[in-house]
């Protein structure tokens, strides 16, 4: 038996033992692609790492919320009829003071700015009444609008709580993206090895019933010449005991086919796939494959670029600069620059119980005429002001800059460490698949020579110049050197999707996108 048979035919020759099985269904074929699309579909880490990033999206959606406009309206009526101590409190003879009754409305809309800078636009209009002798209109309608822009020139200038908040959550987003690509490229391999495991499994139990087979024709041979009286009965004891102790290794390597099976299942089938849970898994794949030279300073650099740990601490870093920047932000004095321009309109009626009988040149008039006021320009306010403020010692602000820088500094260094981790990944790698591709060529020259001192042997023992002990243990050699074949072959293909895996190749070697994988 060689291993460089198709792995489908080793598969299908154990399908009399597969289906010798009680409560199993029959054999299922399985390619490592369709192992690996199964498990993309059902992961249920890949499905953790997809609501994260689509959480960390939405977080980024709600951190630019602050850029939205915010509108804002008000309506209001309010009565006054306060005491005035005073001569000239424009109240009627009888009475204290005035009454004011006033309907009013407002509305305003502000727009926060990425300079940090605020835009707002206000405007109020209301209806006054009132019987003091100095209001010349009751009613009366005042109008306004106005404009006002704000910029700090010191604190919050070159970031500020929103944008502190942008940057947070595009970071976030960004290790979670990683970690999507992570969860995805560990998903791939632990299926390969599985795949290439159970693979193994099988091939061995191929050897096994090869073994038995080659057993039981020494037991056989053996009986016919205690029968022709050409050996002792005593020489039966040896083979039929290695008979036994090899059918005992054939149950073991059916028993590792289970656990390899069951392991594969766990990784590629949901709980909805019950047909496929209750049939026997047989990879396709072969465990050959054609060795591969490795570049290891391209391997390397290619690694660095490529590796979503390295893309994660990258976004991590990212965000505790931003949170120094804020935090040093908070060290300066505000200094903030102020320009506003509001417009008034007023009209109304002649108010009976005012003292002078005149009324200003085109007041009179309703809301209407309030409104139309407002765009002659004849009643305005212009302002253009510097506000500055500063906490006193300010302890608390330089303290959490401090902090701040510490931390960003430890985010630096934990991407340093990573980056050797990687480096160092990458050359362990590639020892380990040099290793697994000099291992075919031992193990398959070893496997050749046991066939060959098998074969002699058999010829010796069948001229009477060999005995069983002899025969037996050139086929437990044989036996050792097929596993150890399969083992090497298996090693190297898992040694390769190891080798993808640690220089952030694996995914695009398997036509692999994210994107497909985002709902």
């Amino acid at each position: 038996m060689s291993v460089r048979a198709p792995i489908g035919v080793c598969a299908f020759a154990l399908l009399a033992l597969a289906g010798a099985t009680a409560g199993w269904g029959g054999e299922r074929p399985l390619t490592l692609e369709e192992a690996i699309r199964l498990s993309l579909r059902m992961s249920e880490g890949i499905l953790l790492q997809r609501e994260s990033l689509a959480a960390a999206g939405a977080a980024v959606s709600g951190a630019n919320g602050a850029y939205d406009p915010f509108f804002e309206v008000e309506a209001g009526w309010r009565r006054a009829n306060e005491p005035v101590n005073s001569a000239f409190s424009g109240a009627a003879p009888v009475q204290v003071s005035p009454t004011r009754e006033v309907f009013e409305a407002s509305a305003g809309i502000r727009q926060l700015l990425p300079t940090g800078g605020a835009l707002s636009f206000r405007t109020m209009t209301s209806r006054g009444t009132t019987d003091a002798a100095f209001s010349l209109l009751s009613p009366a309608y005042d109008t306004r609008v106005g404009v006002e822009f704000r910029q700090p020139l010191l604190r919050d200038r070159a970031v500020d709580a929103a944008r502190l908040t942008v940057r947070q959550a595009d970071a976030n987003r960004k290790r979670s993206l990683a970690a999507l690509r992570q969860e995805v490229a560990e998903t791939v391999a632990a299926v390969e090895r599985a795949y290439w495991r159970l693979l193994a499994a099988r091939l061995e139990v191929e050897v096994r019933e090869e073994a038995v087979r080659l057993a039981e024709e020494q037991l056989a041979e053996t009986r016919a010449r205690i029968q022709s009286k050409m050996a002792p009965e005593t020489e039966e004891a040896q083979p039929r005991a290695e008979v036994e102790r090899r059918r005992g290794e054939r149950l073991a390597a059916q028993e590792a086919v289970s656990h390899a099976e069951n392991a594969l299942k766990f990784l590629i089938l949901s709980d909805a796939d019950a047909d496929l849970w209750n049939a026997r898994l047989a990879p396709v794949e072969e465990a050959e494959a054609e060795p591969v030279a490795v570049d290891v300073a391209a391997a390397m650099e290619k690694a660095l670029a490529s590796r979503p740990e390295l893309e994660a601490a990258g976004a991590l870093i990212e965000r505790r600069r931003a949170e120094a920047a804020f935090a040093r932000n908070a060290v300066y004095p505000a200094l903030d620059a102020v320009v506003s321009y509001d417009r008034f309109g007023l009209a109304g009626s002649r108010n009976p119980a005012a003292l002078s009988p005149g009324v200003p040149a085109g007041a009179i008039g309703g809301i209407g005429r309030s409104f139309a006021r407002l765009g002659g320009g004849d009643f305005d306010a212009a302002r253009v002001a510097l506000q500055f403020g500063i906490p006193v010692g300010n302890r608390a602000g330089r303290a959490a800059s401090a902090v701040a820088g510490h931390v960003e500094r430890q985010a630096e260094a934990g991407l340093a460490r990573a980056r050797k981790a990687v480096r160092a990944e990458v050359l362990d790698a590639a020892a380990a698949l040099h290793t697994a591709r000099q291992r075919i060529q031992t193990a398959r020259a070893e496997r050749e020579a046991a066939e060959v001192q098998l074969a002699a042997e058999r010829d010796r023992y069948a001229v009477g110049l060999s005995t069983n002990f002899l025969t037996l243990t050139r086929q437990n050699d044989l036996s050792r050197a097929r596993l150890a074949e399969i083992s090497a072959l298996t090693d190297y293909r898992t040694a390769r999707t190891e080798m993808a895996r640690r220089t952030g190749a694996l995914l695009e070697q398997r036509r692999i996108s994210i994107d497909d994988l985002l709902p």
